[in-house]
C-alpha cells in the first residue's frame, strides 16, 4: 500500500510518497495530489521530514534515505548521477550526459532529469543550461533558484 505525508517547507508544501520503507516520490505542491488509494502516515516519513528540515536550515548537505524511484534504466542512471553532483554546485545537461556515458545525449538527459520523481533529495535542481542559465524545473524556476541560493549561501557560510 502506498502511504504519503505532507511537509511544509520554505519552497511550499512537499508531498512524500512511498511504501512505508522507501520514498518513491517527493513532489512540490499544489500540482501533485496523494494517490487515490494512499493512506496518510506521517510516521513513515519522520526521518525524511527531519532530514528535509535540516537541509532547508542549511545543516544537511547529503541525504541518507531509502529511495525507490520508478523509471527506466536510463532514467535511473541519470538520477544516480544527479546524486553525485556536490552540494552547492551545478552541472550542465551536457556534463551530466558525459557522466552517464552518453555524450551528445543532453536532451535525453534533460528529459530524464525532468522525470525525476524525488525532487530535492535527488537534486535535479543542480542542473543548468550550457550557458549557465537556469532552465526547466518541474517545481518552477523560482523554487530551483531558491534551492540553489540556499546551497550556495550554506557553502559560502552566509546561511
Amino acid at each position: 500500500m502506498t502511504v504519503y505525508s505532507v511537509l511544509e517547507s520554505p519552497i511550499g508544501e512537499l508531498l512524500l510518497t512511498g511504501d512505508g520503507a522507501a520514498i518513491s516520490g517527493l513532489h512540490t505542491m499544489p500540482r501533485p495530489v496523494a494517490p487515490a488509494l494512499a493512506r496518510r502516515d506521517d510516521r513513515a516519513f519522520a526521518e525524511a521530514a527531519e532530514q528535509l528540515r535540516s537541509y532547508f536550515a542549511g545543516e544537511l548537505e547529503a541525504f541518507d534515505l531509502p529511495l525507490a524511484p520508478v523509471g527506466t534504466p536510463f532514467q535511473r542512471r541519470v538520477w544516480d548521477a544527479l546524486r553525485e553532483v556536490p552540494y552547492g554546485e551545478t552541472v550542465t545537461y551536457a556534463e551530466l550526459a558525459v557522466a552517464v556515458g552518453r555524450p551528445g545525449a543532453a536532451r535525453a538527459v534533460g528529459h530524464a532529469n525532468g522525470r525525476n520523481p524525488i525532487a530535492v533529495v535527488i537534486p535535479c535542481h543542480r542542473v543548468i543550461g550550457s550557458d549557465g542559465t537556469l532552465t526547466g524545473y518541474a517545481g518552477g524556476l523560482e523554487r530551483k533558484r531558491a534551492l540553489l541560493d540556499l546551497e550556495r549561501a550554506t557553502v559560502s557560510g552566509a546561511a
